[in-house]
């Protein structure tokens, strides 16, 4: 390599980060090819995907200019640990494919960039043909799912009966999909419309899974005093061979981020209830004078510290 390569080499690497003020990594820009999501950016890896989860943090569909210093290594983390469970076959029975291959930052990877602000916040994984739904799984009666039971006693399609509380436990969870939107809000839709978009068997399938996941992890966090009153999940078929493809989860997994987590010991149905996720941004917007149609404002130092460690204290209790 002559001197003009190296200096090349040098000068990409140090634009690869950027973080704010406090610390946070808002944005990796490796020299590979990449698409965005709102916490997330994917790599392509020729064979596999690099999926780098930074600190950035939305609320109301607004990616915020401040993000929560640490949050991408915990979602990681915790997304592992689900994936971990997956594999000894806590979770499933053996019966659950996906697709992390490893959390550790690919030697291919290391000599393009300096690897340090990676470590502990990727995830190499499988590429999987996306079904184009989002599978929701509902123990809980809360968010979108309370405001629909409220106008019509029913969620997607499902029937529920009179008189339930907000946050009321469900008598058994109720499986609710979602179109996957690229851009604003999912929708929510009925079974009868993702077996018109997916097939009746592939849907049939994801409502199986989806379930069984849910039940043994709400059964593994209530050991550890956490309720999980709802996730959603992500698929996709994995596999070069049509006969031999199979049906493996996909994205993040059982996170702050994907899922909403209560205190066993703070749930009082009638109410809402505290999270372990970015409830203090969403409530400090909504007391301050954005008009949520412009850029966000920057988060105060005291709400990025109080978030951070409401996640922390969700991970701990989790994984810890």
């Amino acid at each position: 390599m002559n001197s003009q390569d190296k200096s090349s080499q040098t000068s990409s690497a140090s634009d690869a980060y950027r973080f704010d003020s406090e610390g946070a990594l808002l944005e990796t820009q490796l020299p590979l090819p990449r698409r965005q999501g709102k916490v997330r950016d994917v790599y392509d890896l020729g064979d596999d995907l690099l999926i780098v989860s930074t600190d950035r943090i939305s609320a109301f569909d607004y990616i915020l200019p401040s993000g929560i210093p640490g949050k991408g290594a915990l979602l990681t983390a915790m997304s592992r640990f689900w994936f971990d469970r997956m594999d000894d076959g806590t979770i499933g029975g053996g019966k659950i494919g996906h697709h992390l291959i490893s959390t550790d930052v690919p030697e291919a990877v290391a000599k393009l960039v300096d690897p340090e602000p990676l470590r502990g916040r990727v995830m190499v994984a499988r590429k999987a043909e996306v079904v184009p739904f989002e599978c929701v799984v509902r123990g809980y009666l809360e968010g979108s799912g309370w405001r629909a039971y409220q106008d019509s006693g029913e969620i997607c399609g499902v029937k529920l009966p009179a008189g339930l509380r907000q946050c009321d436990q469900l008598a058994s969870p109720i499986f609710t999909p979602s179109t996957k939107a690229e851009a604003g809000h999912d929708e929510n839709v009925s079974f009868e419309v993702m077996a018109e978009g997916a097939g009746i068997e592939t849907s049939s399938s994801l409502r199986e899974l989806s379930l069984m996941i849910y039940q043994d992890a709400a059964r593994i966090a209530a050991e550890r005093g956490i309720l999980i009153a709802d996730t959603k999940f992500e698929f996709g078929w994995f596999g070069e061979d049509d006969a031999a493809k199979k049906l493996i989860i996909i994205d993040e997994v059982l996170t702050p981020d994907s899922s909403r987590f209560w205190s066993a010991d703070e749930y009082e149905p009638g109410r809402s209830q505290r999270s372990f996720d970015k409830q203090f941004v969403r409530e400090w917007l909504l007391a301050s004078d954005w008009d949520r149609n412009s850029e966000p404002p920057k988060l105060p130092a005291e709400i990025i510290e109080k978030t951070a460690a409401r996640y922390r204290e969700g991970f701990d209790r989790l994984v810890g």
